[in-house]
């Protein structure tokens, strides 16, 4: 991926490259999509404090003598947005938006350019179902107007769907190129593949062992972390026994993540509510709190949330543990 975009340029590498019946040597990410070689990574390339259509057009900007053209750089950036199915205000800053959308809006930047191949490294991983389902639809209909796409997945059932070919890599070799439409392609034959051998059980059974409420959240309600007047949780009910795994479904924008953060002390504005751990009603009104009690997140974004890049693993581990004033 990172050969055919331009990232490892030419001489870097063994072989060679041919697009459109011609052999092409890239010396950087801007000679590639000169091509029409587009790629969206899975780490996002965002800018958080831009709006939406500040960063589909950055360093792409619809400008006349210098100056750039808003009403054509907004009503473009509607046409996209509508293409990959946000309803989003084009003046949206990014920083206000969740990965999901966020991945979203990478897509329409692709879309932007004139894209002949575009390449897309796990562009679900950060959706749900439905917003999924929408982004394959968006790849097929791509297909249909004569744009090549190579999808990098490990959902096995969005392969099944969208693909005409699929080649397996394993150890940095091929190990399978399968014709779609050749012959019908199980996802057991693609994981056979994968992994070099039978699997026999892919789901093994387990027997839990489900104990006495560990978590009690009641009547839990919250307010928007950046528009006070608008109420993000409302009322919401929550039970977790020990030794039991709770999970949280919902669409983008139903909060999930901030009922999850504000539990962690972490979002917003606690209006009414309880949470218990282990009986015990707590104080979660900061992050410490809720570690001092306890409790610990993984959040949505581990990049902007989760890590301090530039730091070591020592360090991050740490820093976890410090209590406020802590040099």
């Amino acid at each position: 991926m990172k050969v055919l975009s331009g990232v490892y340029p030419h001489g870097d590498y063994e072989g060679a490259i041919s697009f459109l019946g011609n052999e092409c040597r890239f010396r950087g990410i801007s000679d590639s999509e000169e091509k029409g070689i587009i790629i969206i990574h899975q780490e996002l390339a965002l800018v958080p404090l831009l709006s939406i259509a500040e960063n589909i057009f950055l360093g792409n900007e619809q400008a006349h003598r210098g100056v750039i053209d808003w009403t054509s750089s907004f009503l473009k950036t509607q046409a996209l947005l509508k293409k990959v199915g946000l309803k989003e205000s084009p003046s949206t800053l990014i920083t206000n938006l969740g990965v999901g959308k966020q991945q979203l809006i990478e897509i329409a930047k692709a879309l932007s350019k004139e894209v002949k191949l575009l390449i897309l490294d796990e562009p679900t991983a950060s959706l749900n179902e439905t917003d999924s389902d929408a982004l394959l639809e968006l790849l097929l209909e791509l297909k249909r107007q004569g744009i090549a796409c190579i999808l990098i997945s490990h959902k096995l059932n969005e392969i099944s769907k969208v693909a005409d070919a699929i080649t397996v890599l394993r150890d940095g070799a091929t190990v399978a190129s399968l014709d779609c439409h050749a012959t019908a392609i199980s996802e057991d034959l693609i994981i056979r593949h994968m992994v070099g051998r039978e699997m026999a059980d892919r789901y093994p059974r387990r027997t839990p062992n489900i104990g006495e409420t560990v978590l009690e959240v009641k009547n839990w309600r919250v307010h928007h972390q950046e528009h006070a007047d608008r109420e993000i949780i409302k009322g919401v009910n929550l039970h977790v026994k020990r030794g039991e795994i709770v999970g949280i479904a919902g669409l983008m924008g139903s909060g999930r993540t901030e009922l999850v953060m504000t539990i962690f002390g972490e979002y917003g504005k606690v209006t009414r509510g309880t949470v218990k751990l282990n009986g015990r009603e707590l104080d979660i009104s900061s992050s410490h709190q809720a570690m001092e009690a306890g409790i610990s997140l993984v959040p949505e974004d581990r990049k902007r949330h989760g890590l301090v890049l530039i730091q070591s693993i020592l360090k991050l581990l740490i820093t976890a543990r410090l209590t406020p004033g802590t040099p």
